[in-house]
């Protein structure tokens, strides 16, 4: 008796007759519904992770960026220094001296 039901009710699925069911027809806007649903879920979560790799992308850049900068302001700083100027003076031979008098403003 059981078994008949449950083999009844997988040849009405399988066979295509709850297709034509009234509970399917008259639920035919709540599976629509459903379906859009579905959709709007999936391509919201695709357009996530793919904003995601953007944001890691630029942050990976930016610390890229910041390490840049700071070895270019590391290795200025070192040439500005006074001995790394009167380094490149000898090697070059300039016979420029360096002032050992203070600085003298002319006030207008």
């Amino acid at each position: 008796m059981k078994f008949d039901k449950i083999r009844k009710s997988f040849v009405r699925v399988f066979g295509g007759n709850i297709l034509t069911e009234s509970f399917i027809i008259n639920n035919m806007r709540f599976f629509a519904i459903l379906l859009i649903i579905i959709f709007v879920f999936i391509s919201h979560r695709y357009s996530y992770l793919q904003q995601m790799s953007e944001i890691e992308r630029l942050q990976r850049e930016l610390k890229d960026a910041k390490y840049e900068s700071l070895t270019i302001s590391s290795s200025l700083t070192e040439a500005g220094r006074q001995t790394e100027i009167e380094k490149l003076i000898k090697q070059y031979g300039l016979e420029i001296d360096i002032s050992n008098e203070p600085i003298y403003y002319i006030k207008e």
